[in-house]
């Protein structure tokens, strides 16, 4: 979801968004689809060889070294194609889509060092710290930014509105660069992981709280006579119902680090019902906005069908928002089956419902994303 559906969407849209931004064509446009056409196979060929047994066993990071190393390169070029289309932008003053952007680029680039170098180099309770950090920052300093770059673009264009604030922006901008980075190890609360380094990352993760208020104060805002607009309007309608779940994922995030939720909730489903509420709920949302904004601009055709990207949207609203409560309800119940001390083998029978209704959710997300790649594909 995050290397596939989302990063591919995104490296998509910025294809769309920086030359706009920039007055200029995107430097090195004629390698695009050479790094498309990698990037795809890539990605495939990845998913082959998990599903043979190469797996390195990160979290996030499971993509055997051979993929990695292609991802790391890909990225690195279009790094490049998009710095030196900013270089020569025709105006000063970088809009915040811009800054994050940049963040997200420079930071994940340096982020997949890690994960080059993590799984197999790091021993130890070491490589579990190594592995907190990385997850984090994939999460935080490449699908946040990024998705910030998709909403700061789309949300002002699809509802031709201004951004709310630009302090505000900046607010939310150095908070993330200055919070994110200490939040990974609260993953690993109760381990043999330095208590004065568990106690950093759980006060960081109650910070997220400014970074997290201070962008949808600004998305909101933006929406200031502008609320009439959502109904008909696909992407707009996309862009906030991402903000919206991205407040209650958020939220659940950093209580979930605290010590005293962490201990019935580590290693449950509760933990899952958040990564994703937060990367399909939100990003996924966004970057699908962003396509339903970009394909009729790009293709020369209006969608074929508004109802059928309606019931797109509400079956995948409806599908993320069941299956985070499902996954939520089952975690919570687990947890505190094993504290009660109930066998192991015995919690995981009594998660067999839940994990039924995750499917038929998953299912009503799949169909939902059918339906919107279908009024896409022929409206053209």
């Amino acid at each position: 979801m995050i290397w596939g559906a989302f990063s591919t969407l995104f490296i998509g849209l910025c294809h769309y968004i920086v030359p706009r931004l920039c007055g200029v064509r995107l430097a090195g446009a004629m390698w695009s689809r050479a790094l498309l056409l990698i990037w795809n196979l890539n990605l495939l060929l990845a998913v082959v060889l998990m599903a043979l047994g190469w797996n390195r066993g990160w979290e996030a990071g499971e993509l055997p070294l051979v993929n990695v190393l292609v991802l790391f390169l890909v990225l690195i070029a279009f790094t490049a194609q998009c710095l030196v289309t900013i270089g020569r932008r025709r105006e000063a003053p970088l809009y915040v889509s811009l800054w994050y952007l940049i963040a997200a680029l420079v930071w994940t680039d340096a982020n997949l060092v890690l994960l080059i170098l993590g799984p197999d180099h790091v021993p130890g309770i070491n490589n579990a710290a190594w592995h907190g950090l990385f997850l984090h920052y994939v999460v935080g300093l490449w699908i946040t930014p990024a998705g910030y770059v998709l909403i700061y673009y789309f949300l002002p264009a699809s509802v031709r509105n201004p951004i709310y604030s630009h302090k505000l922006s900046l607010i939310g901008f150095w908070s993330l660069a200055f919070f994110y980075p200490f939040v990974g190890l609260h993953h690993y609360l109760y381990s043999p992981i330095a208590d004065w380094a568990e106690t950093i990352a759980i006060v960081s993760s109650m910070m997220l709280i400014v970074p997290v208020w201070t962008v949808l104060q600004n998305f909101f805002g933006t929406m200031v006579g502008r609320w009439h607009e959502v109904g008909p309007n696909l992407p707009a309608k996309f862009l906030i119902t991402g903000a919206i779940l991205y407040l209650v994922g958020c939220t659940q995030g950093s209580l979930e680090a605290l010590r005293s939720l962490q201990e019935p909730t580590h290693f449950t489903d509760f933990v899952i019902a958040h990564s994703h509420i937060t990367v399909f709920g939100t990003f996924i949302l966004w970057a699908l906005a962003g396509a339903l904004y970009v394909w009729p601009r790009v293709s020369g055709a209006p969608l074929w069908s508004f109802r059928l990207g309606n019931w797109g949207f509400w079956l995948v609203t409806l599908g993320i928002a069941s299956m985070s409560l499902v996954l939520a309800a089952q975690g919570l119940q687990q947890g505190f089956m094993l504290m009660a001390g109930v066998a192991w083998i015995d919690s995981i029978n009594a998660m067999r419902p839940y994990w039924w209704l995750r499917t038929l959710t998953g299912l009503a997300m799949d169909v939902g994303v059918s339906l919107l790649v279908l009024t896409m594909v022929k409206g053209r």
